[in-house]
């Protein structure tokens, strides 16, 4: 059963026409949900307001003060220990290898041009394996695979570009000041 529009006016206090009026006497006939919601509201709005005793709204005032103080003090001892915890953990594992590295600069000088010796001459490969397949493969292929083939990394290149440039030019989306 559809109890948006009856809620909805049972919620809303709204002032309704007569074929409103009639439609929601209709419906609280046969739902029970509704009538509930109907004689809650009623009950609501018929009970007594106590008014709030003398100096109500300065006491809160001043304990919400307190209490964001509080926090602002638990946020702070929490950073800290979290810091302080995070700092102490990582020293404990790096004093290891800071130790060796303080102790024998040589080692990891060493080491340090090996990885970088290491990372050239695989580079250097890299690159002449992918030139040599280049060549390879160039001779196998006929001119009309490779004009199909950079016409299509070109259109994927362009739909890439569309893409990027429709996403940068989206009105923003979400609450506005």
């Amino acid at each position: 059963m559809n109890h948006q529009p009856f809620e909805e006016w049972l919620l809303n206090d709204k002032n309704l026409t007569p074929t409103e009026k009639r439609d929601l006497n209709l419906h609280l006939r046969t739902c029970t949900h509704c009538t509930a919601l109907s004689a809650t509201g009623l009950a609501l709005r018929s009970a007594n307001v106590a008014a709030p005793a003398a100096g109500f709204s300065m006491r809160f005032q001043q304990r919400l003060a307190a209490q964001k103080i509080a926090e602002r003090r638990r946020k702070l001892w929490g950073m800290l220990v979290l810091i302080l915890g995070g700092a102490g953990l990582l020293g404990w594992f790096a004093a290891p290898y800071f130790y060796t590295f303080i102790s024998a600069p040589v080692e990891w000088i060493t080491v340090i041009i090996g990885y970088f010796l290491f990372a050239v001459t695989s580079l250097q490969a890299l690159t002449e394996v992918v030139s040599v397949m280049i060549r390879i493969v160039a001779d196998f292929m006929p001119p009309y695979v490779w004009m199909v083939l950079v016409s299509a990394l070109a259109g994927f290149g362009l739909l890439w570009i569309i893409s990027i440039w429709r996403f940068s030019n989206r009105a923003p989306q979400g609450v506005s000041a």
